[in-house]
């Protein structure tokens, strides 16, 4: 039987999250930490793990069908393979930084300057864009220390809470753009593996809907339930059953996770009683 072939991060914080969907979507395979190449069990699905950087070239030359890289890589090593779905974890932005004290209130002030990093690509097309004229220096780590050695003025790097800006002296002043992990594919798959590909992109789905969706049982006296059931549209509406105590239901339904808070407010005023708010594990629409 044919097996789709994903490539993941060998380690760090995009495989631990990668894996975690995969886990998530119900696969199930062995501890991948120390081996670079995994089967799962209960779906026809092999997992290599590289170094990210590698992954689109791997996924280009169908070695590999599908992958899980941050944006960024794939900006940074353009190759000829399709964007299949953002996966909305892993996020970071890259981001220009300076020595702390420094200011910096335009970014015309750094044309000239040496700027150091690992990504020169996206840089160089930022500078483009801008109309900078700047010397990039190419580093494959610890671009942080750049200024401080005089190896350059300023760095471009990812940034995601900035502790390890701070704690080399650093401060960002310009985000040039947003990251996150995306699904890559070949876009020259089998049929066979497409079908295989869709069946796991319907579990990423339903497992990324239910992320943005609470569960909520709540019980309403039954002169306000027009009132509460407008509150509590659900996926189509409400269900309702009616409770023990005269003239009272039981409303079960979803709200999205952005408008939680408020929606409990607005549920309250409106006499509702005993709400009950649960996670959803899977969502399908």
């Amino acid at each position: 039987m044919s097996k789709l072939k994903i490539a993941l991060q060998k380690s760090g914080r995009l495989s631990e999250n990668s894996l975690n969907l995969l886990r998530e979507c119900g696969l199930k395979f062995p501890n991948g930490n120390s081996k670079l190449i995994a089967s799962a069990t209960n779906f026809p699905l092999e997992i290599l793990f590289l170094r990210d950087d590698d992954i689109p070239h791997y996924v280009e030359q169908q070695i590999a069908d599908i992958g899980i890289i941050g944006e960024n890589i794939l900006l940074e090593t353009p190759k000829q393979i399709n964007t299949v779905k953002r996966l909305g974890f892993s996020t970071c932005r890259l981001s220009l930084a300076i020595p702390k004290d420094q200011e910096l209130n335009d970014i015309q002030e750094l044309n000239g300057k040496r700027i150091a990093t690992s990504y020169p690509t996206i840089l160089q097309n930022f500078f483009h864009e801008k109309g900078l004229n700047n010397s990039i220096e190419v580093l494959s780590g610890s671009v942080e220390i750049a200024p401080s050695i005089g190896l350059a003025d300023a760095i471009f790097d990812i940034v995601s809470s900035g502790s390890t800006l701070r704690s080399n002296g650093l401060k960002e002043v310009f985000k040039v753009m947003d990251s996150e992990a995306i699904l890559v594919s070949n876009p020259r798959l089998q049929d066979s593996k497409m079908v295989l590909l869709n069946k796991l992109l319907f579990r990423i789905d339903a497992v990324n809907n239910a992320k943005k969706f609470h569960y909520i049982l709540l019980n309403a006296p039954n002169d306000q339930l027009e009132t509460i059931t407008n509150l509590l549209p659900g996926i189509n509406s409400p269900s309702i059953l009616p409770l023990a105590k005269p003239n009272w239901s039981s409303l079960h339904s979803v709200i999205p996770e952005d408008d939680l808070w408020d929606t409990i407010d607005t549920l309250k005023e409106a006499g509702a009683e005993g709400l009950l708010i649960l996670p959803i594990d899977k969502m399908i629409r």
